[in-house]
């Protein structure tokens, strides 16, 4: 006799999780177990007792004055598609099991990779996977033996050596904080790591020196979605001779966590240096991970809806945002600013009272901090495309004005 299991079918639940997102109600309480409970409250109940933490409980990063971080807020069509996904469970090891979805992943990747002028690539949960799978190809494709880039590349470059038990050789930066370029130091045996778009500040690495080692990858996790950009595409002018690139979809392409992509120059000899196989594999399973989610399909959504255009417009959008905050900063008298935003990322303080007190008297989520050069400084980043720039500013300007 066929029983199926209500917990596996749809339900009126769903219509209610749908519901307590519209309109969150519950708060916090001291209900929820410290041990594995012997036996469970149900599902409706358990929706009911988590809504007040994980929907009360939020950083709300689609507030109109949220510019702290590089975690966007996610249009719904994505939450939608996360949702099919989640009800589907589809498994990127194996075409069996997301033949759609293995789909997706080649047409979105089609889609992209030439705005980098790259053959192809493949998905992967985050930035730091795919800037370890790009050093990877380049260690066992090109057999490199070290890598170099700027004391400002993100940490997943530190991880990445570890793990492949690769020399790393951090490169000063300059003024404007890129790498370095007279350094450098020799590159013959080296993979090179350029930035597009560091953590604290924004910078662009020189472009140009693609090329100059024996593989170079470049990290473009937050900067590489303005190559849709016809605006401010030529930022990036040069990524197309890069080997590898690596992009965060859910920085500047707006998608739920855990998204990113990457992309290689070559791609048939990347594959074959990344990629194992198994017997119960009917192709090889390229790169870090193995089972992975569907994550393609919201972006696929996203830029069926949107297009190029939709998502550029976003993004020129957010340029201005970060241009008029910094014209209200260089405007103050009490503000310093430490450099023009180069993608979207203000850097600055306040002349007369210190970073910390300056960023905490300001709401939640509207600026953070970073430390150059032993200093702290505030940070805003532009990644809201609903944020309220003329209440940021205002209050920027307030708290600057503010002596307590």
């Amino acid at each position: 006799m066929h029983n199926p299991d209500p917990s596996f079918m749809t339900s009126d639940g769903l219509n209610a999780a749908v519901d307590l997102m519209r309109s969150p109600s519950g708060t916090p309480g001291d209900d929820l177990p410290s041990v594995l409970p012997e036996s469970g409250v149900g599902d409706m109940h358990a929706l009911e007792m988590l809504s007040g933490y994980v929907l009360g409980k939020a950083a709300r990063l689609s507030a109109p004055t949220s510019l702290a971080h590089m975690d966007p807020p996610t249009p719904w069509i994505t939450w939608a598609m996360a949702l099919w996904d989640a009800s589907l469970n589809q498994n990127m090891l194996h075409e069996m099991t997301s033949p759609f979805a293995t789909q997706a992943e080649a047409r979105v990747m089609s889609w992209l990779t030439p705005y980098f002028g790259m053959q192809g690539g493949h998905f992967c949960s985050g930035s730091t996977i795919a800037n370890l799978t790009g050093i990877w190809a380049a260690r066992d494709a090109v057999g490199v033996k070290r890598v170099v880039t700027s004391e400002a590349a993100h940490l997943s470059v530190d991880k990445a050596c570890r793990l492949l038990g690769l020399e790393l050789v951090k490169v000063p930066v300059d003024s404007l904080g890129r790498l370095n370029r007279e350094l450098l130091p020799d590159l013959d045996d080296a993979c090179l790591v350029l930035t597009a778009g560091t953590t604290a500040t924004g910078s662009i690495d020189s472009l140009d020196l693609i090329g100059a080692a024996r593989w170079t990858h470049v990290d473009a996790a937050w900067a590489g979605p303005l190559r849709l950009s016809p605006a401010h595409a030529a930022k990036l002018d040069g990524i197309d001779g890069a080997d590898s690139v690596a992009v965060s979809a859910h920085k500047w392409l707006f998608q739920p966590k855990d998204s990113a992509l990457v992309m290689f120059r070559e791609l048939e000899a990347a594959n074959a240096a990344i990629s194992f196989g198994g017997g119960y594999l009917a192709k090889p399973n390229v790169g870090v991970q193995g089972s992975r989610s569907a994550a393609a399909i919201p972006l696929l959504a996203t830029l069926l809806a949107w297009g190029r255009e939709g998502l550029a417009q976003r993004l020129d959008r957010l340029m201005e945002v970060a241009e008029s905050l910094a014209d209200a900063i260089e405007a103050s008298e009490r503000l310093e600013l430490w450099g023009r935003p180069q993608t979207a990322i203000n850097v600055f303080r306040p002349v007369d009272r210190p970073t910390d007190a300056f960023v905490e008297a300001l709401p939640a989520g509207m600026l953070s901090k970073c430390v150059l050069d032993g200093e702290t400084w505030a940070r805003s980043v532009a990644a809201n495309p609903s944020v309220d720039i003329d209440c940021v500013i205002e209050s920027v300007l307030a708290a600057s004005r503010d002596d307590v």
